[in-house]
Formats: structure tokens, C-alpha cells, sequence
């Protein structure tokens, strides 16, 4: 029976929805010594030996990775999958799956919790009175302000109720929009550059592919309205940094409530880590207990579908690979 390795940490208790799904399967189950996040490629490498699938955390799949160590699937705990060298996976016959209506509103939850803690300055005010300080000056209203959506899928439509419901104007950016479902909640479409100008909030819903890599960066923060707000839930390398913490301490921004960075954990020496007005999050999005539990299961059956020789046509994100994969799968 098939092997897969399991590399999420949050699943390293060995128990879960996924855990049945892949015994009932009769699959041979691993759990690699240590976190696959960052580890360097030959120890990932040795941890793959004799393995025929991951449930996948974001580790790297390189070309290196995907070449050498022999695994028919990858099969990602959540959406995003630019950890993944797909044109690579394609090209050696591995299938990457995702597991797409899982965890939108996990991540909307917490665009939603950073934005109101920029806005309300929790974060620092909980330091300051820590430190004894205690400082009554007024926090901004939030209601009544524009943000703009950077992304309309999953994820972006899950944020619209919610900020309807915080009394915001909703503006959204995407490259191929829904229209109906814009029109029928009443959020208005515009251009990249008009969401920039026009929202007090920011929120970035796009994937990270060679196109969007900082696409937040000095010439777009630079058509931001002055005391505007960012909001990352989506992926660090949307963002160049060190044009973000030059717009935070000019003061052109207002505040940053970032989810995710380009390097995680972040650094020791990040200077973001000094700018008093970002509100941090270690990648939390997308990951309470209930979408831990709906993705885990989900890459479960993507696992033992494409194992055994099923297709999971809407997991699927590199359909070209199909009869790569079969010729793989009967050798």
C-alpha cells in the first residue's frame, strides 16, 4: 500500500478527520523528524525516501525536490501552492492538489481581527500598559471608511459580509472578477490602481505567482491614500518590505496588519519587528480548528483518490500532468 508523509506540525499528534480517511485507506502513515518548513533539501530529501505522497504543509517542492524523490502526489493543506514548482511537478508526472472551500472564512476572520487591532491600536496599547503607560488619546472609527479587496475568490467574497457589517465601503480588484456576485453584494469593481487610490484599507486576497510578486511595492504604496492601512493574509512575497517599513515610518501609512511575511518565522534582524505601528500574526489565517480539520480531510481524499487511481478534478491544480501521472501509477 501507498506511504505518505505528513508534514503539517499541527497534525503531528496524529489524529484527525485525515487520520481515518487514510487508515481506512490501509496507507502507510510518517511523520518527518522535525518541521519540513525550511529544512534544507537533502535532509527533505531523506525524509521523502520511499514515500508516495505528502499531506502538505508549505514546505518547498523545488525541481530538485520533485525530480529526485520519487512522490507521485502532493497534496497541499489549503489553497496557496507557490511553495510548489508546478511547471516542475508537471514535467516529473506529480499531481498537486489543494483543498479549495475549506478555509475562507478562517482567513476572513483574521483579515478582519488584524484590521480592527490596526485600527484601534490594540496591540500597542496592550504594551503600553504593560510598560505602565496609560494612554487615552482617540483611536480612528473604522466605520464609514473604503477598503478595497485585492482578490475576489474565495476569500474576498468570504470578507464582504464582514466588512459590510463593520460599516465599510467595499471596493474590489481582481483580474477576473465575478460580476454577478459583485452586483448582487453591491461591491463595486475597479482597476488596480483605482483601489489604491480611492480605499483607507488595503486587503490582499491574491495568490503569489511571478505576475503578483510585490505587487505591494514603493509605486503602489505610493498611490495609496495618505493613513491608509495594508492588511496581508494571502502570501509574504506579495509584499516588497522594505518599501512597506519605508511607507510606515514616513507615516504616508498608517499601520500594517501582516498574517504572513516573506520569510517565516520571521527573522531575528527583520526590521520590521521595530515598526511600532505593524500588528503581527504568525500565519494564523486559514487555520482554526474547524478548517484544520475540513483541509486535512479534504488532502486526505485527494491522497487516496490519486493513489488509487481517481481524479480529483477541482482539487487539481495541474490538470497537464494527468497522463504523466497514470503512466506512473501502472508502472
Amino acid at each position: 500500500m501507498p506511504t505518505v508523509l505528513i508534514t503539517p506540525t499541527v497534525y503531528k499528534n496524529g489524529s484527525g478527520p485525515w487520520r481515518s480517511i487514510l487508515d481506512t485507506a490501509g496507507f502507510q502513515l510518517r511523520f518527518p523528524d522535525g518541521d519540513c518548513v525550511g529544512m534544507d533539501p537533502e535532509s527533505f530529501l531523506r525524509e521523502l525516501q520511499g514515500i508516495d505522497g505528502t499531506l502538505a504543509s508549505v514546505e518547498t517542492y523545488s525541481e530538485q525536490i520533485l525530480r529526485r524523490s520519487g512522490i507521485k502526489v502532493v497534496a497541499r493543506v489549503g489553497v496557496g501552492y507557490d511553495a510548489i514548482d508546478v511547471d516542475a511537478a508537471t514535467r516529473h508526472g506529480v499531481v498537486v492538489s489543494i483543498t479549495p472551500g475549506t478555509n475562507e472564512h478562517s482567513v476572513a476572520e483574521q483579515a478582519i481581527a488584524l484590521l480592527t487591532a490596526v485600527f484601534r491600536d490594540v496591540a500597542r496599547r496592550d504594551r503600553e500598559i504593560r510598560a505602565g503607560i496609560w494612554r487615552r488619546d482617540c483611536p480612528r472609527r473604522l466605520a464609514g471608511n473604503t477598503i478595497g479587496l485585492v482578490g475576489l475568490g474565495r476569500i474576498g467574497k468570504a470578507m464582504v459580509p464582514r466588512c459590510r457589517g463593520l460599516g465599510l465601503n467595499i471596493l474590489a480588484y481582481d483580474p477576473f472578477p465575478d460580476r454577478d456576485f459583485a452586483r448582487t453584494h453591491a461591491v463595486e469593481l475597479v482597476d488596480f490602481d483605482g483601489l489604491l487610490g480611492r480605499s483607507d484599507i488595503v486587503s490582499l486576497h491574491m495568490p503569489c505567482t511571478p505576475e503578483t510578486t510585490d505587487l505591494i511595492n514603493a509605486r503602489s504604496l505610493a498611490k495609496m491614500r495618505s493613513r491608509s492601512v495594508l492588511i496581508n493574509t494571502s502570501r509574504g512575497g506579495l509584499v516588497d518590505e522594505s518599501a512597506l517599513l519605508e511607507a510606515l515610518r514616513s507615516g504616508h501609512l498608517f499601520g500594517a496588519g501582516l498574517d504572513v511575511c516573506k520569510v517565516e518565522p520571521l527573522p531575528a534582524d527583520s526590521p520590521l519587528r521595530d515598526c511600532p505601528n505593524i500588528v503581527f500574526a504568525p500565519h494564523l489565517g486559514g487555520i482554526d480548528s474547524q478548517a484544520l480539520d475540513a483541509m486535512g480531510e479534504l488532502a486526505a481524499r485527494c491522497l487516496v483518490e490519486l493513489l488509487t487511481g481517481t481524479w480529483p478534478e477541482a482539487c487539481v491544480v495541474n490538470p497537464a500532468v494527468r497522463q504523466r501521472w497514470e503512466q506512473r501509477l501502472r508502472q
